[in-house]
């Protein structure tokens, strides 16, 4: 993370950025629904996330991925496809 010298703020990269919404949305599903999701790797424009606790085995989970997940980082990053680990 650096700064800019005419506004002296924090510049984050867009995997700081997007590990940022990705603990945001894991709380969320963590308190109220018990499972987790983790940052895995960003390379070019493909997120792969992991996912755990009650979400493994979940009927609804491709609608967590591609509904809370993909769509919370699309709102910034539109060109990223979000995939998940076995």
């Amino acid at each position: 993370m650096s700064k800019t010298p005419e506004h002296n703020h924090p510049i984050h990269t867009k995997e700081e950025h997007i590990k940022g919404l990705l603990e945001q949305v894991s709380a969320y599903i963590e308190q109220y629904h018990g499972g987790s999701i983790e940052f895995i790797s960003l390379h070019e424009d493909v997120l792969t996330v992991r996912v755990g606790g009650a979400c493994l085995g979940c009927s609804r989970l491709s609608e967590t991925l591609q509904g809370w997940i993909a769509g919370t980082i699309r709102q910034f990053f539109p060109e990223i496809q979000v995939v998940s680990t076995d």
